[in-house]
């Protein structure tokens, strides 16, 4: 595919767009993820820079996610910018097809599917597992340091932690309650305790104590004494779907921490996959089809404004037609996720949304003018009251 001068032109247009709509949002949404997490610095004593590691680890999973909608945004601007300064009426009196304007954006979507899916199937799980092993040295370094005598402090959602004095390294007179299942909270009781590193991983060793757990499905209660117990931190994630439950002293990563082969190669008998079999489902589905939707979402905008329109009226239409559009498929892929969780039959409609959108869309596009002529008469009844929504604004 040789690349002309009119191309060029066009793909740097939808190019700035993109890249300015998809900074600009990523960092609005990720400022307002990082207030939440100054209390790292306020409350658990933490520096500057390990605020904004922790915070720059989730930019992956944003990007991933704002990357499709930017795409579609700019190639709004781009083609609403062409057809008002007359360009694309221009090309279409000289003979240039709307498929064949195409090209550009077509460049410019494999590019963002090939961002959005490196971003799904490597950068972000490798950032969430960084992420969990940072949050894993923060949480001794908040145990051994920060932590005062005698208050009760919340490591985690569900997680209590409490020592009456400190003798040296050591901490005398451990308490902590782990209520993140609520069938089966236990409560941990030491003489005393001290944060030791090994083979990377942090460990609270507790001495002389007792760990009390309550089932209460079974409505019944064990105690169980030792002398010396080792309990991993890495496994006080917070998790409400069971990871890193159990006895404390092993870790055990979430679907979303896992590598896109882990996922692939899953162990069938592994405990934690038999409980939460459905969520390794979604997690691994969702990551393959994330490429799917750039491609989707930027021939959906094509296809409503690649032809040039002489009314300022039918640009807002297709427009207003468009957003809805991509919103229900934005919508309707959340839901076929969170569906996928309970039923395998709803992994399908991941991969069928943006796949019927682009075929759709592509038709419209390769039959121009009659296939928009069409959609517009089934859509216009969606579009009229956001259209009298509009007017009615404008009068006052």
């Amino acid at each position: 595919m040789r690349f002309g001068l009119l191309d060029r032109y066009i793909l740097k247009i939808a190019a700035a767009a993109t890249v300015i709509l998809l900074v600009g949002l990523t960092s609005v949404i990720w400022v307002t993820q990082a207030l939440r997490e100054v209390d790292l610095i306020t409350g658990k004593g933490q520096t500057v820079m390990i605020f904004f590691t922790v915070t720059l680890l989730s930019l992956p999973a944003l990007i991933a996610g704002i990357a499709p909608v930017a795409l579609f945004m700019a190639t709004l601007y781009t083609l609403n910018k062409l057809n008002s300064d007359s360009e694309l009426i221009v090309m279409n009196a000289t003979g240039v097809a709307p498929k064949r304007l195409t090209r550009p954006f077509v460049v410019l979507t494999l590019v963002t599917a090939a961002l959005v899916g490196w971003m799904s199937l490597s950068v972000m799980p490798a950032g969430f597992r960084s992420l969990r092993d940072l949050i894993t040295l923060i949480r001794a370094d908040f145990v051994a340091n920060v932590v005062k005598e005698g208050q009760f402090v919340a490591l985690d959602s569900g997680v209590t932690f409490h020592y009456r004095e400190r003798s040296g390294q050591a901490l005398l007179g451990i308490f902590m309650q782990d209520r993140r299942d609520p069938n089966q909270p236990a409560v941990y009781i030491a003489e005393r305790g001290q944060t030791a590193e090994a083979d990377g991983n942090s460990f609270l060793m507790l001495e002389k104590g007792t760990i009390q757990r309550e089932s209460r499905d079974r409505n019944s209660s064990s105690i169980i004494s030792f002398e010396r117990y080792a309990l991993n931190l890495s496994a006080l994630s917070g998790d409400s779907d069971g990871a890193g439950g159990g006895d404390g002293d092993k870790v055990i990563y979430k679907p979303r921490e896992r590598t896109t082969w882990a996922l692939l190669t899953q162990d069938p008998n592994e405990p934690y996959y038999k409980i939460q079999e459905g969520r390794f489902r979604a997690e691994l589905h969702n990551r393959l089809s994330a490429p799917l939707y750039p491609i989707a979402f930027m021939l959906v905008a094509f296809a409503f404004l690649g032809e040039a329109r002489t009314t300022r009226q039918g640009r807002a239409v297709a427009i207003q037609l468009a957003i809805l559009l991509v919103g229900a498929i934005r919508i309707g892929a959340y839901a076929a996720w969170t569906a996928s969780v309970r039923s395998g039959f709803a992994v399908v409609l991941l991969y069928l949304l943006p796949l019927v959108t682009i075929a759709i869309s592509a038709s419209m596009i390769a039959f121009g003018a009659r296939a928009r002529v069409v959609m517009d008469r089934l859509t216009e009844p969606l579009a009229a009251p956001f259209l009298a929504l509009s007017a009615r604004f404008r009068r006052s």
